[in-house]
């Protein structure tokens, strides 16, 4: 499942990550070392599982290419999208992550990804060393928050033409990405009504 990586590859993946952590906050040159130090990159094959039902995650996955979705089983065993998570994104079960308890969903590749890959053990030991990222990891978990909300007010209140038209926006190119049986499982209504809202949008 995992490819060979080089050493441009993964300072590449490398410069992403450091971009994306300093669009939050600065870090110094001593945080950025560790980080680099702790960080690998993996090349993953598509419809990969990367964490599944009732594993721990152990590690969190920044994806530098590719596409991830996160789902889970409802009461009859039909998997339900919950997430799709594209480049800049990371690939986290939150829940799992920080409370290192079983995970209710599972996170697999949709295309090859390519991924920058830290430990939850790492991780706790950077918020130890070095207090400036603990900021990072802050405003990272409370932008998860937010669109974890988000989604579910989204849910609540939009219709399905609106919720479409959202996700559309913020990723134009879904439809070429994902099938749409799972985009229709992300947005909530069945693909017959996806496919309506797509005809009437596109006429």
């Amino acid at each position: 499942m995992k490819n060979t990586v080089s050493s441009m590859e993964e300072n590449l993946a490398k410069d992403a990550l450091l971009g994306f952590l300093e669009n939050i906050h600065p870090m110094s040159s001593e945080l950025q070392g560790a980080l680099f130090s702790n960080t690998y990159l993996q090349k993953i094959k598509r419809r990969h599982i990367l964490l599944d039902i009732n594993e721990i995650q152990k590690s969190l996955f920044f994806i530098i290419k590719g596409a991830v979705r996160s789902y889970y089983l409802d009461s009859d065993g039909k998997d339900m999208t919950s997430w799709f998570l594209f480049e800049g994104d990371i690939a986290i079960s939150v829940y799992s992550f920080f409370s290192q308890k079983p995970s209710f969903e599972v996170l697999e590749t949709l295309e090859d990804t390519n991924l920058l890959v830290l430990s939850h053990d790492k991780l706790m030991q950077l918020y130890q060393d070095f207090p400036e990222f603990n900021y990072i990891g802050r405003i990272l978990t409370e932008t998860y928050y937010i669109k974890a909300e988000e989604k579910a007010n989204e849910l609540r209140v939009f219709t399905a033409t609106e919720r479409y038209q959202h996700l559309i926006k913020k990723y134009p190119n879904v439809v070429a990405r994902i099938p749409l049986g799972m985009i229709s499982s992300y947005l909530g209504i069945t693909q017959s009504t996806l496919s309506r809202i797509r005809a009437k949008r596109e006429s």
